[in-house]
């Protein structure tokens, strides 16, 4: 009896041409609107809008034409997102913007290289464990010469570029899971995995970057859940995170402070409260549709497009659009789910569903902690936050979603069936 094949859940073709025309435009307006915000017109941060709109219509066209693409949907997520979060940076920092415009492109430059090279499973199985040592060798150098920022080590300056090890470790630790998974999953695979995971884990949280140790620790709840579907093995798990997490909160004063302050905000509106006090003021006086860009005053508190740059959002351009940002990412994860039905072998629908809920998760740490439902973290928005580091990253874990769409590679099936009739 023939076995059953998946079949290619039937997803309505988008007008990609029309919604990238329409977001061209969106953000034309937008970014003309940051730039004349201030004093004076900032033409910088036009510019580096201008060219972000050129290269997503680039890159829409080579690979339309060149690789017969049709599916763009999480691209132009990634671009609208990309785009909110360099028009908002060039508002408040105009001279970030051209830099923030470039680490977008880089990470567009990411996304490309890792959809190509996940295209090669085989491959991807025998570089598996390289990838995991070059990213625990990142770390112990993080752990050696990285300098202290707001109370985390984990930033690394070499020749002048200062960058974040931890975000290129989120790229290995979901292309090592998934890799090392693909197959017979033998115990050996699964034990080497889990020390692979403890090193990780271990080393951000001595580093004190607890909000990324968390993210790698629920990243590593959605892998585990997908290889072995057993609800009582995640629940062992999640009690010993909690046994540890009592420990870490026991002797580091530093999580303490955190905690202290955790739904107190209002009693220390001038000290530990501070930010998150004036984020939530200014989500309350942007009402649904804001007060306008480059008139709120969320973007002067610490970290305004950082941190709380879901604040400044909400404030300028109204809560209704920040639904909109929220809902973005809840779109990505569906994508995720969608593909992974009918993915081509259980390494793409392992990585798939573990980047989306990364990013997900991420996204939702970073909103929670700054308005407070939540400890403050530190962590930043995927896309839309300033980072280099972190923008790369988080294209690069998109690649993993994107690479798991059957529609990604029609152009090498296409190839072969030529190949075979030639």
């Amino acid at each position: 009896m023939a076995s059953k094949t998946k079949r290619q859940p039937k997803i309505k073709p988008v007008n990609n041409f029309l919604v990238l025309f329409v977001l061209s435009v969106f953000q034309v307006i937008t970014g003309y609107i940051a730039a004349g915000c201030g004093e004076k017109f900032e033409m910088k941060a036009m510019l580096a809008l201008l060219c972000l709109v050129v290269t997503e219509w680039v890159y829409l066209l080579f690979f339309y034409t060149v690789f017969h693409r049709r599916n763009f949907e999480l691209e132009l997520i990634a671009f609208f997102l990309s785009g909110v979060g360099l028009v908002t940076i060039g508002s408040v920092y105009p001279e970030s913007a051209f830099k923030q415009y470039f680490m977008v492109l880089a990470g567009i430059f990411a996304f490309i290289f890792i959809v190509f090279l996940m295209g090669h499973v085989d491959f991807c199985m025998k570089i598996r464990w390289y990838i995991a040592g070059l990213s625990i060798l990142l770390l112990i150098v993080n752990l050696a010469i990285a300098r202290v920022t707001n109370g985390a080590r984990n930033w690394i300056t070499i020749g002048g570029v200062t960058f974040q090890p931890s975000e290129f470790v989120k790229i290995a630790f979901i292309f090592v899971g998934a890799a090392t998974l693909e197959k017979i999953q033998t115990s050996k695979n699964i034990i080497a995995y889990i020390i692979y995971s403890l090193m990780c884990v271990g080393s951000l949280i001595i580093i004190k970057d607890f909000g990324t140790a968390l993210i790698f620790f629920v990243t590593f709840l959605i892998i585990a859940f997908m290889n072995s579907g057993d609800i009582k093995t995640i629940g062992l798990a999640i009690a010993s995170a909690v046994m540890g997490g009592t420990i870490v909160l026991k002797y580091k004063s530093y999580v303490m402070r955190r905690f202290a302050v955790y739904r107190h905000v209002w009693e220390f509106p001038y000290d530990q409260g501070m930010q998150q006090t004036r984020v939530l003021v200014g989500i309350a006086s942007g009402g649904l549709f804001g007060v306008g860009i480059g008139n709120g005053y969320v973007r002067y508190v610490f970290a305004p497009v950082s941190d709380s740059i879901f604040g400044v959002i909400c404030e300028e351009w109204g809560f209704i659009f920040g639904i909109m940002l929220v809902l973005s990412f809840v779109a990505i994860a569906i994508s995720a789910l969608v593909n992974s039905i009918a993915a081509r072998s259980s390494a793409y629908a392992i990585a798939a569903v573990a980047s989306a809920g990364m990013l997900l998760f991420q996204c939702s740490l970073n909103i929670f902690g700054i308005t407070d439902i939540l400890p403050l973290t530190g962590v930043t928005i995927p896309f839309v936050s300033l980072g280099g580091s972190s923008m790369m990253s988080c294209w690069a874990i998109l690649a993993f979603i994107k690479a798991s769409d059957v529609r990604t590679y029609n152009y090498l099936s296409g190839r072969r069936k030529g190949g075979a009739d030639k």
